[in-house]
């Protein structure tokens, strides 16, 4: 009941520095926006979503679950305005437009602190997850989860591992490579569909030798 209006406050906050645009500059400048928007709503909504399948799935309501499920709700409400940053950041080439003056949203020199932000906020949510996922396997006999579920389970638990080793690679990559590549240290995150591909592949592989069909369908 609490995270549902989080979330909803936290997609209030990506829409509210938009105003009405006066010139044909600042009307473009809206359009890149909502592309802005839109990718952050993307983010934000997988992230509802998980949290959603995770309470719905385990029915879990103890005090070491509410703990993991306020930090989660305190990292997307803090990441809200970096997260639009970026992106809008990504869109407009680094430069604002502020009634037809242009500047500069961010140097090279500070684009590693805006990446090691972004990726420390990234390795954080999924990890929580991970957690969260852990809690429900140790409680399996409590919840009553079956064969199958526990499969599912690990399954997520894998999945959550390779996003927060994501987000932990994209810190290594800030810290080691050249200045000028680390702003592009995001793009790693552009591998997230190809894992996500050989992840439920494998394990429905697994899942099919096992239990004779793939569990893992409704999970992907």
């Amino acid at each position: 009941t609490f995270s549902a209006p989080v979330f909803a406050f936290a997609i209030t906050l990506l829409m509210v520095p938009l105003e009405v645009p006066r010139t044909f500059d600042e009307l473009f400048e809206v359009f890149k926006g909502f592309l802005s928007f839109a990718c952050c709503f993307g983010i934000l909504f997988m992230i509802w979503n998980s949290q959603n399948l995770y309470f719905r799935r385990y029915g879990l309501n103890n005090a070491y679950v509410t703990s993991l499920n306020a930090m989660l709700l305190f990292v997307v409400l803090m990441y809200v305005y970096p997260l639009k940053f970026l992106f809008m950041a990504l869109f407009s080439d680094g430069h604002y437009n502020d009634h037809g003056h242009i500047g500069v949203m961010i140097t090279d020199q500070q684009q590693p602190t805006l990446m090691y932000v972004y990726h420390s906020g990234y390795a954080a949510i999924y990890l929580l997850f991970c957690l969260m996922h852990v809690h429900a396997k140790k409680r399996a006999a409590e919840i009553k989860l079956s064969a199958g579920e526990l499969f599912e389970t690990d399954t997520f638990i894998l999945l959550n591992v390779l996003n927060a080793s994501l987000g932990i690679l994209g810190i290594l990559i800030v810290l080691l490579a050249p200045i000028k590549y680390k702003g592009s240290s995001g793009f790693i995150y552009m591998a997230i569909p190809f894992l996500y591909s050989f992840l439920f592949a494998y394990r429905g592989k697994k899942s099919r030798k096992r239990f004779g069909h793939n569990i893992t369908e409704k999970a992907s």
